[in-house]
């Protein structure tokens, strides 16, 4: 068999068909399942962001869609797009209002040793020139997290969680806080940033959003992406089961608590 060539070109990577990633649509909004490692804002580096794909999503609208929340550039799963100004309002009052159900998912290091929990850490700007790096504070602001175990493997466990605030890397802190990092977390859980790395673990799966008096909620869910498939599978865990136990979680809501 001959070696590659160091010398031949690259392919370029495939593009991206943000329409084909649509999860639900309507006159006010539109859901869509993010891709892990595609941030959703320009950033100082440039590249790639899901801002250069949302005229693909106007669906014969004179404007684009624009963001309702925000993902982490790692994190995928669902994310709501509001199709027009007051879309976006109502969608923005929703969320600050703490109305949105929200279940991730993710794989953790290490086992706990209860079976669920409750996470009541304050967050605070770890520096004030990364405003996105995060800590625990308690001068910071109110950030609760609940979380329940799903699953567990050889070192690893899989959580349901359900943030109640809406802090910057809230989900990600937390759970390095409890000795419980995020697997692949490179800032906050000292997982490898050198290419070939795990990705980070961390998944959107479902949003339940409140709708019109006399409508029932609209209930979104985003399948699990490759690369926590095949670390479930790697463990000998179930990734159906797992689906299944995240979305049957049942958590608290907080009503009042802003969402930044």
């Amino acid at each position: 068999m001959n070696a590659p060539d160091p010398n031949a070109p690259v392919s370029p990577a495939p593009a991206l068909d943000i329409a084909a990633r649509l999860l639900h649509r309507d006159g006010m909004l539109l859901v869509i399942d993010k891709p892990a490692g595609l941030p959703v804002h320009k950033g100082p580096k440039g590249g790639e962001t899901l801002a250069d794909h949302l005229d693909a999503l106007r669906f014969g609208l004179p404007r684009a869609p624009e963001l309702a929340h925000r993902l982490d550039k790692d994190t995928s799963g669902c994310l709501v797009l509001g199709r027009h100004r007051a879309a976006l309002a109502e969608l923005g009052r929703v969320f600050r209002e703490g109305k949105v159900g929200k279940t991730y998912i993710a794989v953790v290091r290490g086992v706990p040793t209860e079976t669920q929990g409750r996470i009541a850490l304050r967050l605070a700007k770890r520096s004030p020139h990364r405003g996105w790096w995060m800590a625990v504070d308690p001068k910071g602001q109110e950030a609760i997290t609940e979380w329940l175990l799903l699953a567990a493997g050889e070192g690893l466990a899989v959580l349901a969680l359900s943030p109640l605030t809406g802090r910057t890397h809230q989900l990600r802190v937390h759970l390095d806080a409890i000795g419980h990092p995020i697997l692949g977390d490179s800032i906050y859980g000292g997982a490898s940033r050198l290419p070939g790395g795990p990705r980070l673990h961390l998944h959107a799966r479902r949003l339940v959003l409140p709708r019109a008096k006399g409508r029932e909620p609209l209930d979104i869910r985003a399948p699990l992406p490759p690369h926590m498939l095949a670390t479930l599978d790697a463990a000998g865990l179930d990734a159906q089961a797992v689906t299944q136990a995240a979305d049957a979680a049942v958590f608290s809501k907080l009503a009042g608590v802003p969402e930044d």
